[in-house]
């Protein structure tokens, strides 16, 4: 049976934790689907999709699903009017397109460090501000301290 010490983290401390690296957000479930609502209700949720969907794509292991994969993510956030189009500059679209029909795994990492990079730079700052962060922060604190006080 494992020991919870000093290192053990609390609800709060993970919600709180969500701050210190978007990283740190992106893999924890609670902070996924936190960042993702906020997202929406920014209207650019096609960036944290196609970020997943690259995670996802890196762990493919046959070349059929490699194929198959790489297409989907193509069809769906690169090429021009994609249902989910990512904001990539046109050199990073142009060499994707290029190299599609042969896709590796490495394929859309250029990309995928450009829309991380957008992410931790202008939307992961703002979701730190956002009320539905704050209002996460603080129902953690509120259901914590009625855990240990519950006359409160």
């Amino acid at each position: 049976m494992p020991v919870k010490c000093c290192f053990y983290r609390s609800p709060t401390s993970d919600v709180m934790a969500w701050s210190e690296n978007m990283d740190t957000l992106l893999t924890n479930q609670a902070g996924l689907d936190a960042f993702r609502t906020f997202l929406k209700s920014e209207f650019s949720e096609e960036n944290v999709e196609f970020w997943l969907a690259c995670e996802d794509f890196k762990k493919a292991e046959s070349s059929e699903i490699i194929v198959s994969k790489a297409k989907m993510i193509y069809s769906e956030f690169i090429e021009a009017d994609a249902p989910k189009e990512i904001n990539i500059d046109f050199s990073t679209r142009d060499l994707i397109s290029k190299n599609i029909a042969e896709p590796t795994l490495k394929c859309f990492d250029e990309a995928q460090k450009l829309i991380y990079s957008l992410m931790a730079k202008d939307s992961f700052p703002r979701f730190l501000k956002s009320e539905i962060y704050k209002k996460l922060v603080n129902s953690r604190q509120v259901g914590n301290n009625k855990k240990w006080l519950p006359f409160l």
